[in-house]
């Protein structure tokens, strides 16, 4: 089969990656492995851990981290890859947008003018990682910009769409431009549930968009805050399964996959629930888990757009996430091939 292009469209962040102790966690009210949107008493953070010792700077948002890993190990000539968000015209702006075009992603960006570019403060303790966001010019994306000439045509060639769900905190209507065409096309509109809080407090965008949903992504502690919203009984299988049968425009089969760290991926569809194990990676080796939940979607989109099946791309996904665990952020060597 020809292989499939990929359209992105989410929040783009240049992550501040630095090692940190469980007192600044306390300083700035954190826990660790949870994401968070930045308040006025975090701001102070960005500054404090641009200063620390072996400091990285990595092109970052849930859904351009997902983007480059599919990029990486699609490991295609020419640009199959387009993402759509908004940054500033500023310095980090620039060193986002150029690390990505570096590595022959098609950048198709929305240049907020007032704010800055925004942020993500990634602080690891332990292996764990909070999450702090300032979305900045991240949250000024314009649904107008889906119009122009050059998202279009990148929304027009592309065969599957993905989104984080931390999206819709920031355009619903671009996203649901987005969602309506894969529908009317007959192409694969995928989307994150990303985090407990856009369940808990976007939910009502978020049952809109899920009417199109042809594969939803998701963890364990996402499944069950969607869970609870919809008065689910079970488990993690049993949420899936449900997740599975509601209605979907359009027709067709939805698939939902869930994901539970080092524990199996869980897979709904029409044939029902399946479970893929994790391969197991020597703790000594883990460095960082930023990023794993996003480059599972990477490795997973990579090998659907080249037509694998759907265990094929459950496998990869957990290799891809296997390796981004042993780097700090989200980062690749882009001559380095991954393969199953």
């Amino acid at each position: 089969m020809t292989a499939k292009n990929l359209f992105c469209m989410g929040n783009p962040l240049l992550d501040i990656s630095a090692q940190v102790d469980a007192a600044f966690l306390e300083k700035y009210g954190l826990k660790g492995g949870n994401a968070i949107l930045a308040e006025e008493a975090h701001m102070p953070i960005f500054k404090e851990l641009s200063e620390k010792e072996g400091v990285v700077y990595v092109p970052g948002g849930a859904t351009l981290n997902s983007a480059r890993v599919a990029n990486w190990i699609g490991n295609r000539e020419g640009q199959w890859v387009s993402y759509a968000g908004s940054v500033a015209n500023d310095e980090y702006g620039k060193l986002l947008e150029s690390k990505s075009v570096d590595e022959k992603m098609n950048m198709v960006l929305y240049k907020a003018e007032g704010v800055p570019t925004g942020t993500c403060a990634v602080c690891v303790v332990a292996k764990e990682r909070s999450l702090v966001a300032n979305l900045a010019a991240a949250a000024k994306f314009d649904a107008s910009h889906v119009e122009t000439d050059a998202v279009k045509k990148a929304i027009e060639s592309a065969d599957v769409y993905y989104s984080a769900g931390f999206f819709i905190t920031t355009c619903v209507p671009a996203l649901m431009t987005v969602a309506k065409h894969a529908c009317e096309k007959k192409k694969t509109f995928c989307l994150n549930l990303s985090a407990p809080f856009i369940v808990d407090f976007f939910f009502d965008p978020l049952s809109e968009a899920l009417k199109y949903v042809d594969i939803l992504f998701g963890n364990e502690t996402e499944a069950e805050s969607l869970s609870k919203k919809l008065d689910l009984s079970g488990g993690v299988d049993e949420w899936a399964a449900a997740v599975q049968k509601m209605p979907k425009e359009g027709g067709g089969d939805r698939i939902v996959v869930f994901t539970q760290g080092s524990k199996c991926t869980v897979i709904a569809t029409k044939d029902g629930v399946k479970k893929i194990d994790v391969e197991k990676i020597d703790a000594s080796l883990i460095r960082d888990t930023n990023g794993a939940g996003d480059a599972f979607v990477g490795g997973f989109l990579a090998q659907l757009c080249a037509g694998k099946s759907i265990e094929d791309c459950v496998l990869m996904g957990h290799k891809s996430a296997g390796n981004i665990i042993q780097v700090d952020g989200c980062q690749f060597d882009m001559n380095k091939k991954l393969t199953l």
